[in-house]
């Protein structure tokens, strides 16, 4: 499984981006898929590749995901995650009705 992670351009050559991420990172992006980018512009990145323009706000959600995620991971109740699904802010997909599956994969 490979998840994206918001990151925001710092710096800009035909065809890459120097884009910082999550902890101060800093990784080359290629950017075939996105077209040009502006200084500051936020980017999904996975592997080495800028796959889809984020909007500041949609990068501060996704991080905010990411960091609830680790917080969950890295429980000290004994959990270690396990039960997720009870501690979780929002709805993971065992939690959803048939209707509100078929809704989010757009089969409604």
């Amino acid at each position: 499984m490979c998840i994206g992670i918001p990151m925001q351009v710092r710096a800009i050559t035909p065809g890459h981006a120097l884009c910082e991420g999550r902890g101060g990172v800093f990784k080359q992006l290629n950017t075939a898929l996105v077209g040009e980018l502006q200084l500051g512009d936020w980017v999904l990145a996975f592997l080495d590749s800028a796959q889809e323009r984020l909007s500041q706000d949609r990068a501060a959600e996704i991080n905010a995901t990411l960091d609830q995620m680790l917080s969950l991971m890295n429980t000290s109740d004994g959990l270690g995650g396990a039960d997720i699904a009870q501690t979780a802010s929002f709805d993971l997909p065992s939690r959803l009705s048939r209707e509100d599956l078929l809704a989010l994969s757009s089969q409604s």
